[in-house]
């Protein structure tokens, strides 16, 4: 990114007002998920992405791109998970090398307990202040600027490079 162009007050407020909303929200989503489920912010995003599977199931590699998460900082959240029986985890039929997580029924039963509130939460700190076109508009807004960023693909799909004679690889 070389020589890039300078942003003017209003681009840097937009900046400001985006990442202070977006922190605030997910604080107050954190709290009510830890709360009410006993849950992470990314375990939910798993949970809620494999409950909106056609059949409760993905790759692990699809689910860190999906929620924009290291390999390594997924499994452990998916060990996590699988420990109290929210999910179960097995090798990929599609790739011997891969491993797909299936959401369990104890894990929708926990889906079904923390939603209530999240979309309380939602309501109240996001759309309260929105009128339906200010939402129409934030979607195309903010669909546009994520189907941009999603160009570059995220960390979590960049080819793993070997590292020294040893053959160790790194994240």
């Amino acid at each position: 990114m070389a020589n890039p162009r300078p942003i003017d007050d209003q681009q840097l407020g937009a900046y400001l007002a985006l990442i202070e909303a977006s922190s605030l929200l997910r604080h107050a989503v954190e709290q009510q998920l830890k709360e009410v489920g006993d849950l992470s912010y990314v375990q939910f995003q798993l949970l809620a992405t494999l409950g909106d599977a056609a059949d409760g199931s993905a790759r692990m590699t699809d689910l860190a791109d999906g929620v924009v998460y290291s390999r390594s900082g997924l499994t452990y959240q998916a060990q996590t998970l699988e420990k109290r029986g929210l999910v179960t985890r097995a090798p990929s039929p599609d790739d011997e090398r891969g491993i797909t997580v299936a959401i369990t029924d104890a894990g929708r039963t926990v889906l079904a307990k923390v939603f209530p509130g999240h979309v309380a939460i939602l309501e109240d700190l996001f759309l309260a202040p929105l009128s339906r076109s200010d939402v129409e508009t934030l979607a195309d807004i903010l669909s546009r600027t994520r189907d941009h960023m999603r160009r570059t693909p995220p960390r979590s799909v960049s080819t793993r490079r070997r590292g020294s004679a040893a053959g160790a690889s790194q994240a």
